[in-house]
């Protein structure tokens, strides 16, 4: 067993916490972190493999290069925290919440991030192509280079938040496209808006 897989199953049985420490290259897989508070914990290229984390809670984390295959976080909070070159394809965040955290080279296509919560966040260069993103917010938060391609923003609420820097192509949205309303876009990505709204746009 790794310093890894036996400081969380430690965390577990002791008290429902892991504060500190440092990780690197390490693997864990089939855990049950539901609930469980991490803070001020720093993960470099380790591999969780089929971990449930809904309801976990992370503080001040900082994520490098890690790979999240089949893992789950539903309903979890995540506050001053870092993700930076990490892949959770196909992950469940459904209703997590995200709070003054940076996510950089995320790559999250195909993830469940339906009623999630993005607030004072910095996303850039991020991944979220085929993503389901019904009824996410997204408060005061900055992006850069997220390409939300085939996406569905159903009922998303992005109103403030500039993405004109960020790929909509194919993005499903209402017939009215109010999830888009009170945003900032690019004038070459008025067309998608165009075509949702039936809209026939000639030279």
């Amino acid at each position: 067993m790794n310093a890894l897989t036996s400081a969380l199953l430690f965390a577990r049985e002791e008290g429902e916490r892991l504060a500190g420490g440092t990780f690197a290259g390490a693997e864990t897989e089939d855990l049950d972190l539901s609930e469980l508070t991490f803070q001020k914990v720093v993960f470099a290229r380790c591999r969780f493999t089929g971990c449930d984390f809904g309801g976990a809670a992370f503080y001040g984390c900082d994520f490098r290069d890690c790979a999240f295959s089949g893992c789950r976080f539903p309903v979890s909070f995540w506050k001053d925290t870092t993700l930076s070159g990490c892949k959770a394809q196909g992950g469940d965040f459904r209703k997590a919440r995200f709070k003054d955290c940076g996510l950089e080279r995320l790559r999250l296509r195909y993830a469940n991030l339906t009623g999630a919560l993005w607030e004072r966040c910095t996303l850039a260069d991020c991944d979220l192509a085929e993503s389901a993103c019904q009824e996410l917010r997204v408060v005061k938060s900055s992006l850069n280079a997220v390409d939300f391609s085939m996406a569905d923003l159903f009922r998303a609420n992005l109103k403030g938040v500039d993405l004109s820097g960020c790929i909509l192509e194919g993005v499903t949205l209402s017939a009215s496209c109010q999830e888009l309303r009170g945003a900032k876009i690019h004038a070459s990505q008025a067309a998608v808006v165009a075509r949702i709204l039936g809209i026939e746009i000639t030279d």
